[in-house]
């Protein structure tokens, strides 16, 4: 594990947050969203306003607006990525194939792009719920004939879960391909680190950052991974208490089926509940919110690498690119 820099203590928490991309990094402050490219022609810059949701809005409401938050920023993510797959450099472009040059010519490039943006959100929404959750599940089911108690056997499965999430990290964070991206995570982490310290955002000084966030997405779904636990031993104890021939069920193969579509119908109260808990924990400093961040702190050395200047750069300009006009108007 490489040696980490001492951490510099924050002034102040933003709200700016970001992603990296192939060869750029992209930043959503409170007003604007900016995606910043480094191109054989230096660094390219574009910006868009962001949409703001309306005070008193459904998508406002407490445990309603994690759910939102998390397919909007999923649809930007996928939107950047691929933006930043066109102007890639040679060596990362891919051909394209003849599907895909048949469904541009039927669909016209705008709808097309429309196309592969759903379906690019839908697979990465699914694949998550997929490996993350129904995965773990069904491993997990199969344990419901010696185990009676539903907390043991959730955490059973929340233990696979987690199990699953390491390993699928690991694996990721050894491929190469992905240690320059994982190289711009690190980037945007030092620099939002930088900008946080009340330091001028320079090389040298985002350089002597940590490339560790408390407020990384990493830690998000690790929190959800224990929410999950508690929501679905809660939940599926009700359950059984409410209908209690299910009970009778135990070890059938209707009771895993009906068990699983129960907890997959509880996915969206859990992300609800693990972005206030992410929200609060992202507003205050003290030892409990240290405790729920330390596991994705630890992730962190798997998903970000130590960026080179260049990168550095890339995260300087994409911060600078999302400042608000008012001065303190990102402060989380």
């Amino acid at each position: 594990m490489e040696n980490q820099q001492p951490e510099v203590r924050e002034k102040f928490k933003t709200m700016i947050g970001g992603q990296a991309l192939i060869e750029g990094i992209m930043m959503r402050g409170p007003e604007t969203d900016a995606m910043v490219f480094r191109t054989k022609d230096g660094l390219q810059v574009e910006t868009h306003p962001r949409k703001i949701t309306p005070k008193g809005s459904v998508k406002a409401w407490p445990f309603i607006r994690g759910i939102f938050n998390l397919f909007d920023t999923n649809v930007v993510g996928v939107k950047a990525l691929l933006r930043s797959a066109d102007l890639a450099p040679e060596e990362y472009q891919e051909e394209p194939s003849k599907l895909d040059l048949w469904l541009e010519e039927k669909l016209g490039n705008e709808k097309f792009q429309q196309a592969v943006l759903g379906l690019a959100v839908a697979m990465g929404l699914g694949l998550s719920v997929v490996l993350f959750f129904l995965l773990p599940m069904i491993i997990g089911g199969f344990f419901d004939r010696w185990i009676q108690s539903n907390l043991v056997l959730n955490l059973v499965e929340g233990v696979i879960r987690m199990g699953i999430f390491f390993a699928y990290m690991l694996l990721v964070s050894r491929m190469n391909e992905m240690k320059r991206l994982f190289a711009y995570h690190g980037a945007e982490h030092k620099t939002i680190r930088c900008y946080e310290a009340g330091l001028e955002l320079t090389v040298e000084n985002v350089r002597a950052q940590t490339r560790l966030h408390p407020r990384c997405g990493t830690s998000f779904l690790l929190v959800v991974m224990v929410i999950s636990i508690l929501v679905f031993s809660v939940a599926s104890s009700a359950l059984l208490a409410l209908f209690p021939a299910l009970e009778a069920m135990r070890g059938s193969f209707w009771f895993r089926l009906i068990m699983i579509c129960f907890k997959l119908l509880l996915i969206p109260l859990v992300v609800g509940i693990t972005y206030e808990v992410i929200r609060w924990a992202g507003r205050h400093d003290n030892a409990l919110t240290r405790v729920l961040t330390a596991p994705g702190m630890w992730m962190q050395n798997f998903t970000t690498n130590e960026p080179d200047d260049d990168m550095i750069r890339v995260g300087i300009e994409a911060v600078k690119a999302v400042l608000p006009e008012q001065e303190g108007a990102d402060r989380w």
